[in-house]
């Protein structure tokens, strides 16, 4: 029970920090966004309504399109974003917020990364932003489309539709905001999850084992390998690590076997299962 409340709990914050980003930042500075707020904004400048009421309307008349084409799993995880991304934004807008930054390149910055963080929260929390995805996702169902391409698409195309009401600055500056939101949501969904992966080649390779088990308490696999030159049989060791344990057992492998060499590379998630050493 826990769990479930800590990710209903996720998809709030992460829809209240989209909306903050939205109303504190975007739309003051009139900045292209894409998505469904996107197409709320291109609404609201040909009809005087409240943003946050042009998004619910669009976010529920997408969440019922895709609850009937995606079936009960893909409305379970939309749902809650559906209202309550619109709710928080009608809340802020109560709020005067619109003069909380006055530069236009820092209201971009901060806007894209208070979105990304948002939707990372949601992503991580296995919720689903909704909006504009749907109408992907459903391509990818009917027509075998891809899933990137489309949304770039589709956010292409309402950016466009904004053209008319922004100047050449708010529309780069939205695309800024965009990419920084990409960039930030990737890097919360595996926030805490990324390790390294350390493949090490020694000769030595059994008493390098034994001190990654006893001196880092890190777990080894051991791999059959065969030298390509010398056609010699030996063993490889792959060990994930956290960062902060790198350096320790970088040093360790150099005192034990100056020879030896190894490969590191990022690794963004790993389920482990528990594993007890008896004496």
């Amino acid at each position: 029970m826990s769990r479930k409340l800590a990710k209903i709990a996720a998809i709030i914050l992460g829809n209240l920090l989209v909306a903050l980003a939205v109303t504190a930042f975007i739309v003051p500075h009139g900045l292209v966004l894409g998505g469904s707020t996107g197409i709320a904004l291109v609404v609201t400048h040909l009809v005087s309504l409240q943003l946050s009421l042009v998004v619910l309307i669009a976010n529920v008349v997408l969440f019922v399109l895709g609850a009937a084409c995606l079936g009960r799993t893909f409305a379970a995880s939309t749902i809650m974003s559906t209202f309550a991304y619109p709710l928080a934004m009608a809340i802020l807008e109560t709020l005067p917020l619109g003069g909380f930054v006055e530069d236009p390149m820092l209201a971009a910055l901060c806007g894209g990364a208070l979105m990304g963080a948002g939707a990372g929260l949601i992503l991580r929390a296995g919720g689903s932003s909704g909006g504009t995805d749907i109408i992907a996702l459903i391509a990818q169902k009917y027509l075998h489309a891809n899933v990137s391409a489309l949304l770039w698409a589709i956010d292409a195309c309402v950016i466009a539709c904004q053209l008319p009401f922004s100047d050449s600055e708010q529309t780069l500056l939205g695309i800024l905001a965009l990419t920084l939101l990409t960039f930030v949501m990737n890097r919360v969904m595996v926030m805490g999850r990324s390790q390294v992966q350390l493949l090490i080649f020694s000769a030595k390779h059994q008493t390098i084992r034994e001190k990654i088990l006893s001196e880092q308490d890190a777990g080894v696999t051991m791999i059959p390998i065969e030298q390509g030159y010398t056609r010699q049989e030996s063993q490889a060791i792959l060990s994930v690590v956290p960062r902060r344990k790198l350096w320790a057992i970088r040093e360790m492998i150099t005192t034990v076997d100056p020879a030896a060499f190894w490969v590191i590379s990022e690794v963004s998630e790993m389920r482990e299962r528990s594993l007890s050493r008896q004496a």
